[in-house]
């Protein structure tokens, strides 16, 4: 392979110069090739001599554009190590098709194998990576590579039938628009053969936005029919909506594996307001239960991103400047050279676990615009806290929520009809995005980057819950999303005290339903009371989800529930930890859809993802001594009395 110096202007002197060798086909054990590019530490036009550590990226979003992006691998090779990035099966210059994670976990055990037959290799690698990059890490991991010896997977999945892809039984519609965009900005010359396609895919063609109008899709009514890798897993993921043996591949399932991970030193990132925020606490808790390491937490008030993580908002909500990381790519040195190299850092000291609890600001509106919500940085032992006191709060009539135990009995009862939907506004969301056609005079996609021609259909991040024009489904006169007829909203009275709610949540209700399935959602909610800056207050949400009454038993099959027939089920949000200000209250938002963040239930019974019936359902909630429906909280107990975060103070904890 031909090699190509690089030069660097701007850089101390001290570091090194640069070569790269692109494009080297890296064989896989089924005769697939990947193609991979190197980046050597050097000496003007010659390599620094002798065997180096490794740093691995899998991304599929085409390895060019990554480095220009995020700049991580030359980062790297100034810095001493040999930086390794690889398009991953199916995408841009490596061959194969695309078949959703499924190839990840051979591609890269095969991927870390060539890298130890190399002169070059010391026989340490270690990986880094974000979302579909993080994934391509513990599926290689679950293999039980042995030249695997640092990981950072930054927002992660744990079990893709779970939560990530699939939910409580419903999908996570994220995973069929990223089908659609990536399919048309994906290069790879075997997958457009024929011109046409490209043309197809990216000119004119309708967007997931206008496509999620005619759920479910139909197999050979889109424009993935034109690339029929993308199409078949798509409907796949779609249809299969049972935890079959397809879910449990070490691809999609990493903690069915943890046993076979190596022992090494993993650090594990993630965002409070990410897709993945069950996922990477559920890696933490498994891992770390399991594993010498050390192993490592990291979670912010984060958005889904290797970049969000420098940002110190999430949506419209701002939580001081100390909630951004100074720069990722240093801490990734820090972290490689301490784990790879062995040097002296301060890391070795730190706490296992490092959370941010947002909350305790003033509610002011940003110059940017936010709501300012605050918080602070907290070192942790453990995941959950061992000083967690679970707490259930429960509903009572009039929408009243408290850990008072009900008595006597009740219930509502409304109507969910799946035409209209609860808008998603706001939450853990990342890729539920659609694109744009090419701008004028560009007839191939390789020549406008995927940055400036993709939209979001759901914003992800905190929000006000009040419908507006910039949230799908939503229409005039925009008003407040708990006033929906179909939404069952549950506060506490004004709280006195501070009140902190930081680890996992369940949700356990008594429901019953006239259709032969229909879902359950849950949302949690931090509400402000008026202030200058939004005299209507500010309801912002925290974290969700949703189950698929089905599924109520467990995720290996259908078990329907008879109409009219009553049931607990357990709906499981994502982890959280906010401090609920003094004057605030704490708000629980009931409902039976979340959309576009989630697939819709046809009320029908009908199997997922092929059903041409919709139907209204009559959902109940009870409430009561004998159906004591509530949400569990993890109170955690006051340690110190801080005020109010104001924009001058602090948010370092």
């Amino acid at each position: 392979q031909a090699q190509s110096p690089e030069s660097l202007h701007d850089v101390p002197e001290s570091l090194h110069d640069v070569i790269v060798e692109r494009d080297v086909m890296v064989t896989m054990r089924d005769g697939v090739r990947l193609a991979t590019d190197v980046f050597f530490p050097a000496t003007g036009l010659e390599r620094v001599p002798g065997a180096h550590a490794a740093v691995f990226h899998r991304p599929p979003y085409r390895k060019e554009d990554t480095e220009e992006s995020l700049g991580f691998c030359r980062f790297f090779a100034q810095r001493g190590y040999v930086a390794v990035i690889q398009d991953c099966r199916g995408t841009f210059s490596s061959e194969g098709d695309v078949n959703f994670l499924i190839p990840e976990a051979e591609d890269g055990f095969d991927s870390l194998a060539w890298i130890d037959q190399q002169p070059w290799s010391n026989g340490k690698v270690g990986s880094w990576g974000t979302s579909w990059s993080s994934w391509t890490q513990t599926a290689m991991a679950a293999l039980g590579p042995t030249n695997l010896a640092s990981m950072v997977p930054n927002m992660s999945g744990a079990n893709a039938h779970q939560s990530s892809v699939r939910h409580g039984g419903a999908l996570e519609l994220r995973f069929l628009a990223w089908a659609f965009w990536h399919s048309a900005t994906n290069t790879q010359a075997a997958l457009k053969a024929d011109p046409t396609v490209d043309a197809a895919l990216n000119l004119g063609a309708a967007s997931f936005a206008d496509w999620i109008t005619r759920m479910p899709l139909r197999k050979g009514q889109t424009q993935l029919k034109l690339v029929p890798a993308y199409e078949d897993w798509a409907f796949r993921i779609f249809t299969e909506a049972d935890f079959s043996d397809y879910w449990k591949h070490p691809s999609f399932a990493p903690c069915l594996y943890w046993d076979e991970f190596p022992d090494i030193p993993i650090w594990i990132v993630g965002g409070w307001y990410d897709s993945y925020t069950r996922a990477t606490l559920q890696n933490y808790e498994g891992l770390s239960s399991r594993k010498k390491g050390p192993i490592r937490v990291l979670v912010g008030p984060w958005t889904h991103g290797s970049a969000t993580v420098e940002e110190a908002f999430a949506g419209d909500v701002d939580f001081g400047e100390e909630a951004a990381l100074t720069s990722f790519r240093d801490l990734h040195l820090e972290w490689f050279d301490w784990t790879l190299k062995g040097r002296q850092s301060s890391l070795v000291d730190n706490a296992p676990v490092r959370i941010f609890v947002m909350g305790g600001g003033d509610g002011h509106r940003t110059v940017s615009g936010r709501l300012f919500h605050g918080g602070r940085w907290r070192e942790e032992r453990e995941w959950p806290l061992a000083r967690t006191e679970f707490t259930p709060y429960y509903l009572h009539g009039e929408g009243r929520l408290s850990v008072e135990p009900p008595t006597g009995q009740d219930s509502t009862t409304y109507r969910f009809d799946p035409a209209d939907p609860v808008p998603s506004i706001g939450g853990n969301v990342s890729s539920l995005s659609a694109l744009d056609s090419l701008p004028p005079g560009i007839a191939d996609p390789a020549y406008a980057p995927r940055a400036s021609r993709i939209h979001n259909v759901m914003s992800p991040g905190g929000f006000d819950q009040v419908e507006h024009p910039d949230f799908y489904g939503c229409e005039p006169p925009y008003l407040p999303l708990g006033s929906r007829r179909d939404i069952l909203v549950y506060e506490t009275p004004v709280l006195t005290t501070d009140l902190e709610i930081t680890g996992p949540i369940e949700v356990k209700l008594w429901v019953s339903s006239s259709a032969p399935d229909t879902d359950f959602t849950a949302k949690l909610i931090d509400v402000y009371p008026p202030n200058p800056w939004y005299p209507q207050g500010y309801a912002l949400n925290l974290t969700d989800s949703i189950l698929r009454l089905r599924y109520r038993n467990g995720p290996d099959k259908a078990d329907f529930l008879p109409p009219g027939e009553i049931a607990q089920i357990t709906i499981v949000l994502y982890p959280t930890s906010n401090l609920f200000s003094a004057g605030h209250r704490l708000r629980l938002d009931i409902s039976s859809s979340n959309f576009p963040r989630f697939d819709v239930n046809p009320n029908t019974g009908d199997p997922i993802g092929t059903e041409r019936r919709r139907q209204g359902a009559d959902n109940t909630v009870y409430r009561g001594a004998k159906y004591a429906s509530h949400i569990v909280l993890p109170v955690v107990p006051s340690c110190v009395d801080s005020g109010p975060i104001s924009a001058e103070t602090t948010a370092r904890g």
